[in-house]
């Protein structure tokens, strides 16, 4: 097999083969060869997936038919530490290749995993580092990269500590107090650390990393599907300067050790770049950090994707395309709220309209939206913001959070005299909004003549469809899921207990869904709300016309078993 590949290798190179295949046509590939010379050390492949010319996909599809080498999915392969142990993170992720097990027909040879099969260098060199030869099986870049993160990550992350700290003890400083002198001084293992922390949460779908400072050791915890899981200790000697380190790439003020202090970075993982919230604040054993990632196309996605049911789905598009009035979507931090924000603006977003939003802060960037980030101490909040952007002739206006009385005010007139205005809230449930408006002290007839309609959302963790396990419910659990008794067995799906599962790490769940509960203001809501009514009354009158509460969409997803009943009390909550 080796043989033939370094024959046919020899006589074709990538481009060639993608353009004899059809892939790309002749002047693509001349574009591609031009865009990599300014490019210096890229792959031809990777230029022409950045250039729109190719899909990888498309590109191993060529390849695969071309060649003959077949692919592989690495998520269904557990590596064998034998494996892990013949080389390290850099040397792989420098030629884009992962080994992934011992060849069936022949014991010297390792399946080796390439995004590039021609890389003729990366053979050779991996022939050098292992001693083994290469059986070469395709797979995506993303697939190979979230391996090595997977199988290299931790124990890279724990060499540059131990790096960092061998330097430190040998240069006899003891540890210092002046962090800016001491990050100048052991820049490059710390560098190196906090890049392999924030890459290794992307590649595990971290939401938010917590750097935790305690007496004697410092805890790295990530927040993953909702739920913070522990994923790496160090000794506290490193803490100090981890923390000038981040302070540097978010802005901060280094000196400053005794105030909380917020900041914002941005990081390149695998192609796609990340927004970063980087937020400081001083505790009894030093400076907790926690950092929260984002996608920056993630938050505009289509409307589809946000995973409305059909019926939850047209109600959204009617509130949307209303022409004035006060959208509010509601619900916990973290649940969502700002990609169903983004998501009705990108919607909206056309060149007959002017929108203007007003954050705390600017969450993504969006083209052809004007966006305002508040600004406290220099007087710039939501109310004297919004007070200017009705100046500005807008059409739409996204208020990032009504917190305050005033700014519900003025949201309300915005809203009666002809603007769409979309905002959010934090509140338990889309009932419930209606009243804290009227504790706001916005009077009730201006919320039945203004709101259109109120959206209040969770995120549930979706079963790992590779190790979850059908049982049949038990009383408790038919009673939570409404199973009426006279129904027979009924089977349900729970979380597995493989702690081996490559696709969630053990955990049982992979991913999250949003559950959504959408109450438009129909007449006889308005009616309701503009004579008091108390939640209880208007969540009956809201059920009455059809609207479907967070536990009833919980429960749905429970028994078709994309969730689990777990997840269903943990995230909603009823009397």
């Amino acid at each position: 097999m080796m043989e033939r590949w370094v024959t046919y290798s020899r006589k074709k190179r990538l481009g060639e083969l993608l353009v004899d295949a059809g892939a790309i046509t002749q002047e693509q590939l001349e574009n591609g060869l031009a865009e990599q010379k300014k490019k210096t050390g890229q792959k031809l492949g990777t230029v022409l997936i950045d250039m729109g010319a190719i899909t990888e996909d498309q590109m191993l599809d060529a390849l695969q038919n071309q060649l003959g080498y077949p692919r592989v999915n690495l998520r269904e392969f557990k590596v064998e530490d034998q494996i892990i142990a013949m080389t390290d993170e850099s040397f792989l992720r420098k030629n884009n290749i992962m080994p992934f097990g011992f060849s069936s027909n022949n014991p010297n040879l390792l399946k080796l995993a390439m995004c590039d099969p021609l890389d003729l260098r990366a053979l050779d060199d991996f022939f050098l580092v292992t001693g083994h030869q290469a059986e070469i099986y395709i797979a995506t870049a993303a697939d190979i990269s979230n391996a090595i993160g997977r199988y290299y990550g931790s124990a890279e992350a724990k060499r540059m500590a131990e790096q960092f700290s061998k330097e430190r003890a040998e240069s006899g400083r003891g540890q210092s107090t002046n962090e800016e002198e001491n990050e100048a001084l052991q820049q490059a293992p710390i560098v190196k650390l906090v890049t392999q922390i924030i890459e290794q949460a992307v590649r595990k779908r971290t939401s938010d990393i917590h750097i935790e400072p305690f007496e004697d050791v410092l805890r790295i915890r990530y927040r993953v599907d909702g739920v913070l899981q522990q994923e790496m200790e160090h000794k506290m000697d490193i803490h100090s300067a981890m923390i000038a380190r981040i302070k540097i790439i978010s802005g901060m003020d280094i000196a400053e050790k005794r105030k909380p202090q917020d900041g914002r970075a941005t990081a390149i993982v695998d192609r796609n770049e990340y927004d970063i919230r980087v937020s400081m604040l001083p505790t009894v054993y030093g400076e907790k950090v926690v950092m929260r990632l984002t996608q920056k196309k993630a938050l505009s996605r289509d409307k589809k994707d946000l995973g409305f049911p059909p019926e939850e789905l047209t109600k959204f598009e009617k509130i949307i395309s209303r022409p004035n009035g006060i959208m509010l979507v509601t619900g916990p931090t973290g649940s969502g709220k700002s990609t169903t924000l983004y998501t009705a603006l990108s919607e909206l977003n056309t060149i007959g309209v002017n929108i203007i939003t007003v954050e705390d802060p600017v969450e993504a960037n969006i083209f052809g939206i004007n966006q305002v980030q508040t600004n406290e101490k220099a007087g710039l909040t939501f109310a004297s913001a919004l007070r200017s952007i009705l100046r500005q002739d807008p059409d739409i206006i996204m208020i990032g959070e009504i917190r305050d009385q005033e700014t519900a005010g003025i949201a309300v007139k915005a809203a009666i005299t002809g603007h769409l205005v979309v905002s959010t809230l934090h509140t338990n449930s889309a009932a419930s909004t209606i009243t804290r408006l009227a504790d706001m002290g916005v009077e009730d007839y201006l919320i039945a003549d203004s709101v259109i309609g109120v959206i209040a959302q969770r995120l549930v963790r979706r079963l790992c469809k590779s190790c979850c396990v059908d049982v049949e419910a038990d009383e408790y659990e038919r009673q939570l899921l409404q199973i009426p008794p006279t129904q027979g067995p009924v089977m349900i799906k729970h979380p597995g207990d493989n702690h081996n599962c490559l696709e969630c790490g053990g955990s049982g769940y992979h991913g999250r869904i949003g559950i959504y509960e959408i109450m438009p203001l129909s007449a006889k809501l308005k009616s309701v709300i503009s004579r008091g009514g108390l939640p209880e009354e208007i969540e009956k009158t809201a059920l009455e016309e059809g609207m479907k509460t967070l536990r009833m969409q919980a429960i749905s997803y429970a028994l078709q078993g994309i969730t689990s009943v777990e997840e269903v009390k943990r995230v909603t909550y009823e009397e």
